[in-house]
């Protein structure tokens, strides 16, 4: 990335990395914050791959399957490489064409990825099985070295998680308990819900220490025998600030934060401003490859 962004103009070439760095910050703890820093990095420079393969992902994280597609596809142009065949086919699956995405999975471009890109697009290819009502032909597909390798990879516990899930949905409830726990093993970094599964098929039901209904009955029940003194101002309840909804505009990046461009109304597009080496290239006119 740093390679592409050299050929900028310096100043432009900062603001675009500012943005990707925020992009990749937010995307899995504010994801639609991700999004609007990936849209501003894509106005200043839609010809670098690299800001449109994270505006790919982005659009991706807020389900903006249609929109990531057309990232996806214009990163891969530019660079040639197969590494986002897997995240393409699984776009399918989100836009409701899970045949196309399992055609994607026979294609040779599934050859030229490394093993863990393969791992991947074989779970995208059960999944797409699945959407199409072929349970049990998840499960055959989910079958393979790599399920039953006993080496931990930064992909094992997904792998094992989507097998457990695949067998749980054929009724295949031991087999699918084992492999769970199998998950949860290999889960070092928490990626999976697997613990909170393996509970729910032990019957084990997570109660909160304190039953708001029970604790609503207790306040009624207590009378009050004195009329209440009135309070002093520094004995008033605080009123809560009221909660602002989540398309206002201090859910998006700051005028600080948002680096090179200015937010205007929600239909106008902020208008990146030119540098004094340069202007970045906008998009072409097909929108596609910019």
């Amino acid at each position: 990335m740093r390679q592409e962004l050299m050929s900028l103009p310096k100043t432009l070439a900062e603001d675009v990395a500012k943005n990707l760095v925020m992009v990749a910050k937010l995307l899995d703890e504010d994801p639609e914050r991700a999004y609007q820093y990936s849209r501003v990095a894509l106005r200043l420079a839609s010809r670098v791959a690299a800001v449109r393969e994270a505006a790919g992902f982005a659009s991706y994280a807020v389900g903006k399957y249609a929109e990531a597609l057309a990232e996806f596809r214009a990163a891969r142009r530019m660079t040639g490489n197969s590494e986002l065949w897997p995240v393409m086919a699984d776009c399918e699956r989100g836009m409701g064409r899970p045949e196309r995405a399992l055609a994607m999975a026979g294609e040779p471009e599934v050859q030229k990825l490394d093993r863990a890109g393969q791992v991947e697009m074989r779970m995208v290819a059960a999944g797409a099985r699945r959407d199409m009502g072929q349970a049990d032909a998840a499960v055959v597909t989910l079958q393979s070295p790599e399920l039953a390798s006993n080496s931990v990879q930064p992909w094992t516990a997904r792998l094992r998680y989507a097998y457990a899930d695949a067998l749980l949905a054929v009724g295949r409830e031991d087999e699918a308990r084992e492999w769970f726990a199998k998950a949860l093993e290999a889960d070092q970094s928490g990626s999976t819900d697997a613990s909170d599964r393996l509970a729910e098929l032990d019957g084990v039901e997570f109660v909160d220490a304190l039953d708001p209904e029970e604790a609503a009955d207790d306040d009624v029940s207590q009378p009050v025998d004195e009329p209440v003194a009135e309070k002093s101002k520094a004995e008033e309840p605080v009123v809560d600030e009221p909660v602002v909804e989540e398309s206002e505009v201090d859910e998006l990046p700051s005028d600080e934060d948002m680096v090179g461009a200015q937010p205007e109304a929600d239909d106008a597009e902020p208008v990146a401003e030119a540098t004094s080496e340069g202007q970045a290239a906008g998009p072409d006119e097909d929108g596609d490859d910019r």
